[in-house]
């Protein structure tokens, strides 16, 4: 009977070893199938690493979608969350929230491996430097931080190398198919001018040989002055303006009125720091958004 007691005795505490061993391996296998946190901050990279990575990571969206990026302010929640981000890629040039932030693990400055263009002295606001922040509306530099950020997610999961790389590659193809169709679509144009409410498509503009007028130089914030609206009138009539864009994020008031003083249109051209809640839900890519900003300014520029 004492034997049998042992037998139990021994059989119970070897299911119950059994049963910590199964709950250990279960909380290993639990462990490898979290997905790595990605924080990205603005839209355009978040486009990249959506298209790159699908649904291999958990993609965080810094800059939530209707929000404005030059007055945006994290949560102590978001921050946390970040904290616990094996990588975040933000722009570098557009975020103040992003000074005295230490990242505990892997971040990308995109500003410090793309090609960005210089300002004029004075029209810039969005930092102190003279760095123009849009880079992400020229192909090239879209293709670069296709591959940064395709080698940094390879980094954090190699075993989904060939996958990443056959994502990168036809995410290249589409940035090279947009390059084509801009100038196809602006190559025959009776118009060389847009007025903006603000200049922030000098890399388009550059790349793509066309000029901006803007009310109120790079700065979306700022107040324009009379003088400022009465160059702007003078601009509309000089180049024989039809359209002048302004920005969702951007008050319309002041453009309105000018078109209505003019007897130009009005309508809305994405710089794409981000998009909107309808743009959103419409579920809009980087791809579709550029397509519409090159139909609006191709129309504008009365381009055959």
């Amino acid at each position: 009977m004492k034997d049998i007691k042992k037998i139990i005795f021994v059989l119970a505490i070897l299911l119950v070893v059994l049963q910590l061993f199964m709950i250990n391996q279960n909380d290993k296998k639990s462990d490898i199938n979290i997905k790595p946190i990605v924080g990205v901050s603005t839209f355009s990279l978040y486009d990249i690493t959506k298209h790159i990575a699908q649904d291999s990571i958990t993609l965080i969206n810094i800059l939530p979608f209707g929000v404005d990026a030059h007055s945006f302010e994290p949560t102590p929640k978001l921050m946390a969350l970040l904290e616990k981000s094996r990588l975040v890629i933000y722009n570098g040039v557009l975020e103040p929230w992003i000074a005295g932030f230490n990242f505990k693990n892997s971040s990308i400055n995109m500003s410090k491996k793309v090609k960005t263009r210089e300002l004029k002295a004075g029209k810039h606001h969005h930092t102190d430097s003279s760095i123009d922040p849009h880079y992400w509306l020229d192909f090239e530099n879209m293709k670069i931080a296709t591959q940064v950020i395709t080698d940094a997610l390879i980094q954090i999961l190699p075993n989904k190398k060939d996958f990443y790389i056959q994502n990168r590659d036809r995410y290249l193809s589409m940035l090279n198919s947009l390059d084509l169709e801009y100038k196809d679509g602006l190559n025959n144009c009776k118009k060389d001018t847009i007025i903006t409410n603000h200049n922030a498509f000098s890399y388009l503009s550059h790349r793509y040989n066309f000029n901006v007028e803007a009310l109120s130089g790079l700065s979306p914030e700022a107040q324009p002055s009379a003088k400022q609206i009465t160059k702007l009138m003078k601009d509309i009539k000089k180049y024989g303006i039809s359209t002048i864009f302004f920005e969702s994020f951007v008050s319309d008031r002041v453009m309105k009125s000018i078109a209505k003083d003019t007897g130009a249109g009005v309508d809305t051209l994405q710089p794409l720091g981000n998009i909107t809640k309808d743009e959103a839900e419409k579920n809009l890519s980087y791809e579709e958004i550029m397509k519409i900003n090159l139909q609006k300014i191709s129309k504008a520029l009365m381009c055959q």
